[in-house]
């Protein structure tokens, strides 16, 4: 009289016990596959990115026109380990944190 609700359970033998016993490491492939995309399309390129604005950042000096995070565009009057002080206009100074310099204006 239950049985309307539970479907039968049929146990298979051969080719589904192979199955079951499969390599876990085929089974991880597909993860492993996604794994090395990212690393190559996403992850790498961001590495390199941060290294060589890290190496920019560093290299700063005097006289360089910067580009800022915050949008200011200046030029480099003073030089500290953290905090750089860039001339916005003539007689204008802003005080900005070395972190904060995004790039090196080119040249027009």
């Amino acid at each position: 009289m239950f049985n309307f609700f539970v479907s039968n359970v049929w146990a298979q033998s051969g080719d589904g016990a192979a199955a079951s016993e499969m390599n876990p490491i085929v089974s991880f492939l597909p993860f492993i596959l996604i794994f090395v995309v990212f690393y190559f399309l996403l992850i790498r390129p961001q590495q390199k990115k941060a290294k060589e604005r890290q190496a920019m950042v560093e290299a700063l000096k005097k006289g360089d026109k910067v580009y800022t995070t915050g949008g200011l565009v200046g030029t480099i009057t003073n030089l500290g380990p953290k905090i750089i002080t860039l001339q916005v206009a003539e007689g204008v100074r802003v005080k900005v944190l070395r972190a904060n310099i995004e790039e090196l204006k080119d040249e027009e």
